[in-house]
């Protein structure tokens, strides 16, 4: 059975360690079929205003809408983001 790909979005910027840990353990996680999309916050002036202070901010698009996610713990290891992942995503993924 295949898994239904999750597309999700990370707003970040770079030199910024937590948003780079996130990726790089979202990157490795095999427990979800995920697309990620990551987002320099300092490329648009609406994101830096919306997450200057929030980042790591992750979405998950859904059709044509982006659905925040609630803001996962500091260096979260593969177990603890694989946790958080099926916390927060929709319960017919694995």
């Amino acid at each position: 059975m295949t898994q239904t790909p999750i597309y999700l979005v990370l707003y970040g910027k770079p030199g910024c360690h937590l948003c780079e840990g996130l990726e790089e353990c979202l990157r490795q996680q095999t427990a979800f079929a995920l697309t990620l999309e990551v987002r320099d916050i300092t490329t648009q002036p609406d994101w830096w205003q919306r997450y200057q202070y929030e980042i790591p901010v992750v979405h998950q698009r859904l059709g044509n809408q982006d659905i925040p996610l609630p803001r996962p713990a500091g260096r979260l290891t593969p177990t603890l983001l694989e946790r958080w992942l099926r916390r927060h995503l929709p319960t017919e993924h694995p």
